[in-house]
């Protein structure tokens, strides 16, 4: 297995870890209109590191990786949500927001090279 595998793991496992250790921050940045915030920052917090966790075997790696283009579409929303509203937005930098909006499209194709 090569080490960008393990790197595309690492990625998916930290950022849920974060999502566990950190909801407030998570919570900020989701659209009003989705409802029980902090359910939503857990859960996909518990997906990502399950997905990160099951790109590093060969039985799961496919399903993972799946799961992870499909948790990258559907975190479109929040991206735009943060671009559209001053108080999502971090107090980022309109050129980092659309380069994180960007960088998801990056994401999308890193792991879809695994299919």
């Amino acid at each position: 297995m090569n080490w960008h595998v393990y790197l595309l793991s690492a990625v998916f496992i930290i950022a849920g870890i974060f999502h566990l250790i950190r909801p407030k921050a998570f919570m900020r940045i989701m659209p009003l209109y989705l409802p029980y915030h902090k359910q939503l920052v857990y859960a996909s917090g518990i997906a990502e590191i399950t997905a990160g966790i099951g790109v590093l075997f060969p039985q799961t790696r496919l399903f993972s990786i799946i799961a992870i283009i499909g948790m990258l579409i559907v975190f479109f929303p929040v991206h735009i949500h943060m671009l559209l509203n001053k108080k999502a937005s971090l107090n980022l930098p309109k050129s980092v927001l659309y380069l994180r909006l960007l960088l998801q499209f990056g994401l999308i194709y890193w792991a879809y090279s695994y299919i």
